[in-house]
């Protein structure tokens, strides 16, 4: 079995990433990156590979922790640390860029936000970014942890919270545990609610984002915020 040293430059994961960027390497390739070695008659592409068939897709496979994801053939403890790690790292990318002052304008920054921080909970959760006038972040807060189905919502306590923030406008998100995403009659009906609620405090909600398995959902984007 040949070394991944020995392939062709242009099919081994880190010259793909080095000419191309990492956007252009698959699953297989990123995780193959991360571990960077094989095992005994094994090469770490082939291990890549097999962990994303038996136990992905990818985030399936990411969400697992440390301790579970060392357990699985071809890993061990200190592969499974960089995996749990590089996710992390992501996370903390994400969060950190928003705390320096970037603007929240893009509804594809907010999406991808929360899907970082909610999916893969095994409880509904229930959260909010609260933005200043010019929608830079000035805190996350996860507001109601529920259960498998449900996360009870009080629109009074989120304009409080927003008061508390001196936030201008609130991006509210929370996740269905299910996986599927698509929001339901009782999301949208909180949401015109919570819409009224911080209507009365000056402070305008600007999306209401639902995490599942795939791509979030954006209300704002639906046309549906404000409407039942």
């Amino acid at each position: 079995m040949p070394n991944v040293s020995d392939w062709p430059k242009e099919e081994r994961p880190r010259e793909i990433l080095i000419a191309n960027g990492a956007a252009a390497l698959t699953d297989t390739q990123l995780v193959a990156l991360v571990l960077m070695t094989g095992q005994k008659g094994r090469h770490v592409m082939e291990i890549a590979r097999e962990l994303l068939e038996t136990h992905g897709p990818l985030r399936k496979l990411l969400d697992m922790s440390a301790r579970d994801m060392s357990k699985l053939p071809g890993l061990g403890m200190a592969k499974a640390c960089m995996l749990v790690a590089s996710l992390e790292l992501a996370r903390r990318h994400l969060s950190a860029k928003l705390a320096q002052g970037e603007l929240l304008t893009d509804p594809l920054a907010a999406r991808q936000y929360f899907k970082q921080h909610l999916r893969g909970r095994p409880v509904e959760v229930f959260a909010a970014l609260f933005l200043d006038n010019r929608h830079r972040m000035l805190a996350f807060q996860e507001l109601s942890t529920g259960t498998l189905n449900s996360a009870s919502v009080y629109p009074r306590e989120v304009a409080r919270h927003a008061l508390l923030h001196n936030a201008a406008a609130v991006i509210v998100g929370h996740n269905h545990p299910s996986g599927h995403a698509e929001p339901s009659a009782a999301d949208r009906h909180i949401t015109v609610e919570l819409q009224a609620a911080l209507q009365l405090v000056g402070v305008r909600l600007l999306d209401h984002i639902v995490v599942g398995e795939g791509e979030p959902v954006s209300m704002a984007e639906r046309g549906w915020l404000g409407r039942v």
